[in-house]
């Protein structure tokens, strides 16, 4: 989609007329790639890929030059919507072991919730697999984001 949307660009630079306001050209590159990736969500399925108000938040940050820092906010809120997806189980594994931030053994996770280890490796296994599937539906491959 960044290759579409800057091809795009790059065909219309020659008879691109300024608006008179900064970056004129940087903005109509994004707003070209939102549109790009509203179109691939829509065929995808999703009927409504992220917050529009979130959309338009970060456009008007774009075009003033006023890019956020720090993580993708879109990642993020794709993120949360995949873990308010899983099933209680592999969710309450998942958030015990991340919870934990590797300083407890998962022997003692698996007791506080109640659940033998195997059982608990099999939810925090069903957790990452169903993570996983989620981002890779909303437009994220976690194989090629890998260093």
């Amino acid at each position: 989609m960044i290759q579409e949307a800057l091809l795009r660009a790059w065909q219309i630079a020659p008879r691109f007329a300024p608006d008179g306001r900064p970056n004129a050209l940087l903005r109509f590159t994004v707003r070209t790639s939102r549109n790009l990736a509203l179109d691939e969500a829509r065929r995808a399925g999703h009927r409504q890929p992220a917050d529009g108000a979130a959309l338009e938040r970060l456009l008007d940050a774009l075009a003033s030059d006023d890019v956020p820092e720090g993580p993708d906010p879109f990642l993020r809120h794709l993120i949360q919507r995949c873990r308010e997806l899983l099933p209680s189980k592999p969710r309450a594994a998942l958030d015990a072991r991340l919870g934990a931030g590797g300083t407890e053994p998962d022997a003692m996770l698996a007791a506080r919730l109640g659940m033998r280890v195997n059982t608990f490796l099999q939810n925090f296994g069903r957790a990452r697999k169903a993570l996983a599937d989620c981002l890779r539906k909303g437009g994220f491959d976690i194989e090629e984001a890998r260093p």
